[in-house]
């Protein structure tokens, strides 16, 4: 009898650790950003950077971030990364319910272990800077001498 009560209880805590999203997810995500065309510079609001694309981090999945991209040549380009429950963390939250309790619901929700950040990958096409408009140097002296006659 002990024998399988020792059984039941080690199976009850492996299902109970594997049903906590902070234990099988983690509280990090990793996170690809890809430009067109590589080679940007990237930095985030919570102070991540890489010096050329594609960039891989392993970025907490608890808050949302901007991601400010630059190279030169090109226009700054920014974009918002939001963060949400995903299914993997929603199976994490009904193993909870249903063996970790309030303790286990707690952990996972304030440690941003159900939520995954999106879009990932994050792509962005940077615009090439508008070159200034070219001066026609046939048409400088007409503009100049309308301007001297009026």
């Amino acid at each position: 009898m002990k024998r399988y009560l020792a059984v039941i209880a080690t199976v009850a805590v492996a299902v109970s650790a594997s049903a906590c999203a902070t234990l099988t997810r983690g509280t990090t995500q990793q996170f690809v950003i890809e430009t067109t065309p590589p080679g940007a510079a990237i930095k985030t609001s919570h102070g991540f950077t890489c010096p050329a694309t594609p960039c891989t981090f392993s970025l907490p999945r608890k808050e949302g971030f901007t991601v400010v991209v630059t190279m030169e040549g090109y226009e700054m380009a920014s974009a918002e990364v939001t963060t949400g429950m995903a299914g993997n963390g929603a199976a994490g939250m009904a193993g909870n319910i249903l063996l970790g309790g309030l303790i286990g619901m707690g952990v996972d929700a304030t440690s941003g272990a159900m939520n995954d950040l999106s879009p990932n990958p994050l792509q962005i096409t940077l615009k090439p800077v508008a070159a200034p408009a070219a001066v026609d140097p046939a048409a400088a002296p007409v503009a100049a001498a309308a301007g001297a006659a009026g």
